[in-house]
């Protein structure tokens, strides 16, 4: 059964500006920057037929292609804090394509997504880092900040059962109209 996500790809000049943020951050186990992306839906562990299907319906999404950029970093995971992210500046469009991505996985039979959507792109999974060395970690790099990268495509990708952070495989890509 393969476990599926959507997602932007993060163009490698922008993946190099996020890999110098890396290191400073005792317990932190950091995300290679061939990994880094910014989740639209995350769709799980599925069987091959329906895996199938979800593809087919991405292939029918027509939206145009847009610009985003990242600005801040974050600490997710509230009080415990679980990793540390750049932040995606609000996109009115990002958003539109994420909720049609929404819409196409409940259509075919799965649940909703409970969460919400706060796009990220995850640098550092951290276990063993005490609150007080991210908030020592963030206000140091916190002010992070990249110009306007384009968004041509978005992506279906499928990872192993893992802790997270990759090794992932693009299983299709799907063009943005210019």
């Amino acid at each position: 059964m393969p476990r599926l996500f959507t997602a932007l790809e993060i163009p490698a000049p922008i993946a190099f500006s996020l890999s110098l943020l890396r290191g400073g951050l005792p317990g932190a186990r950091w995300i290679d920057p061939e990994n880094y992306h910014v989740t639209l839906r995350f769709i799980g562990d599925i069987d091959h037929r329906m895996a199938d299907e979800i593809a087919r319906a991405l292939a029918r999404v027509d939206r145009p292609r847009f610009d985003l950029s990242l600005e801040g970093l974050d600490a997710l995971g509230g009080r415990k804090p679980h990793s540390i992210a750049a932040r995606v500046k609000a996109s009115p469009v990002l958003k539109e394509l994420q909720a049609e991505h929404e819409r196409i996985v409940q259509r075919i039979g799965l649940e909703p997504e409970r969460r919400k959507f706060r796009p990220h792109v995850t640098l550092a999974r951290i276990r063993s880092a005490s609150p007080a060395d991210a908030a020592n970690y963030l206000a140091l790099r916190g002010d992070f900040r990249t110009p306007l990268f384009p968004v041509g495509r978005f992506v279906l990708l499928s990872s192993r059962d893992s802790r997270g952070g990759g090794p992932y495989v693009m299983e299709e890509a799907y063009p943005l109209a210019a």
